[in-house]
């Protein structure tokens, strides 16, 4: 994947697409520590549901509950709240953060050791811990073709996984991450310790917030990790025997914090922005109702669909003149603007393309109060009527079929359209725009567009919208066009 540099796909995971996946995860995480808390032994669960799974064993065997398991989670979480509460106020004036952490892992092993706690109360341990490496030997070739197929996904999660941490944890302390160099990171990690019996390897939600708030800030960290669980494996593993897991379980609950706080931003960012919040909340639901992989995927996929939906039918006003300028702007949310006489000015917010090519019509015509479909089924139906009757004659005639119908004449000659928000235009879109263009001119009604970037001039040239010689009829700002009808309109009232 980085090879083909397509890292470009972790643009489509939006601030609150990760901010929902994380504090979803983190309820995965905190759902998967709380048997350890109280010291039940139940079986993983894993897959899809897995947290519902988990809690229905939970609550079937909470009469099981080890007392000591649940005193010691109780007393690690009165010392280490405070401490992270501590840490994370007076970290300004503290030069390092406070390991409260490995104080407590040394203090609870000491008095799990010594208190005989699995003895005398069937506390949960961490028992046996392997010392040493297995020798490194090449993989097995063989398997490829069997593993081949659940690889691509395990390696897309992975990166999108991987990539959804780093973004959240560069936009809170100010850096930037490049997807592409990311991707090569990932595969030289799975490459090297593939030779080494190794698990794949991918970001870890509870293991980074555990070193992000213990202070963590760049690769020596990691480096310094390493060296740590190299002498661990090789030397102090034996030391941690009598460690109780509900400890292990304290500690990685209380680093989730950070992530649970994000409920307390709901009210905020719906005020903010409703629909990103329901982006938040639905990938947050998912991922910790279904699993992380799948709720990931739906997140971006309603994400994409929020997307879609937004253009399908964006805003869409009636513009108006802010005297002695050149501006135009929106009649409905800015006060005294005034308006050209028979000139309508009207902007499309959005591409315009084959999903929102219906609702751009239907707003103008909205907008503008003149369906000219109706208006030319009109003028045939009083043609019509007008043959039956044996009534000759228009012109001056006219206005009472009109009246005779219940229609008002059109009150515009000119519709302008903005075309400064319309990013791109499709070959619907292009079609679109000329039945308008003929549907309203069949009513005598003229449509000019002004303000339209390289990409849709491109597109109306090469999809050979303008006759011959109309090029000109391409404005560069609104207040061109609109001289040019008003000018236009003059000259043909002076001749006629």
């Amino acid at each position: 994947m980085g090879f083909f540099q397509v890292g470009f796909v972790s643009v489509y995971l939006s601030d609150s697409l990760l901010s929902g996946f994380v504090t979803g995860a983190s309820f995965t995480v905190l759902t998967s520590q709380v048997k350890y808390l109280l010291g039940l032994d139940i079986p993983r669960s894993g897959g899809i549901g897995s947290l519902i799974t988990t809690w229905i064993n939970i609550l079937r065997n909470i009469h099981r509950t080890n007392i000591c398991d649940l005193i010691t989670s109780f007393l690690c979480f009165l010392v280490l709240i405070p401490a992270k509460e501590l840490n994370e106020r007076f970290k300004s004036k503290l030069k390092a953060p406070i390991p409260m952490e490995l104080f407590v892992v040394v203090a609870a092993t000491l008095a799990s050791h010594f208190g005989k706690l699995k003895e005398n109360y069937g506390s949960s341990v961490s028992g046996h811990i392997p010392t040493g490496f297995l020798p490194p030997r090449p993989p097995d070739w063989s398997l490829i073709p069997n593993v081949a197929l659940d690889a691509i996904p395990i390696a897309v999660i992975g990166f999108a996984i991987t990539v959804s941490l780093s973004e959240m944890f560069a936009k809170k302390h100010g850096y930037t991450v490049r997807a592409n160099q990311e991707m090569y990171a990932i595969g030289f990690c799975n490459i090297i310790p593939s030779f080494f019996h190794c698990f794949t390897t991918s970001a870890a939600l509870a293991k980074t917030l555990v070193k992000e708030s213990t202070g963590c800030r760049t690769q020596m960290s990691g480096l310094v990790t390493s060296l740590v669980i190299l002498l661990v494996l090789l030397v102090i593993a034996p030391l941690f025997y009598s460690l109780q897991k509900c400890v292990l379980a304290v500690i990685t609950i209380v680093n989730l914090r950070g992530a649970l706080r994000k409920f307390r931003d709901l009210p905020k960012m719906w005020h903010l922005n409703k629909v990103d919040t329901v982006i938040w909340g639905v990938t947050m639901v998912a991922t910790a109702l279904i699993s992380t992989e799948i709720g990931l995927l739906v997140g971006v996929c309603f994400s994409m669909l929020c997307v879609i939906f937004r253009t399908q039918r964006p805003e869409a006003p009636l513009l108006g003149w802010v005297a002695e300028s050149e501006t135009y702007e929106s009649l409905s949310a800015y006060k005294n603007l005034q308006t050209k006489p028979g000139v309508v000015v009207f902007r499309f917010e959005a591409p315009l393309y084959y999903i929102n090519k219906e609702c751009f019509k239907s707003t103008l015509y909205k907008q503008t109060g003149v369906n000219p479909v109706w208006v030319k089924a009109a003028k045939k139906k009083a043609e019509k009527r007008m043959l039956k009757e044996k009534e000759a004659g228009s012109g001056d005639k006219q206005s009472s079929i009109y009246v005779d119908l219940g229609l008002e004449p059109v009150g515009f000659h000119t519709i302008v359209i903005d075309c400064c928000t319309v990013q791109f235009l499709d070959t619907a879109g292009i079609r679109t725009l000329q039945e308008v263009c003929k549907d309203y001119g069949d009513i005598d009604v003229h449509v000019l567009l002004a303000q339209c970037n390289p990409s849709v001039r491109s597109s109306l040239l090469r999809g050979e919208f303008f006759k011959e010689g109309e090029e000109h009829l391409l404005f560069h700002s609104v207040h061109q066009a609109v001289d040019f009808a008003l000018g236009t309109r003059g000259h043909g009232a002076s001749r006629n």
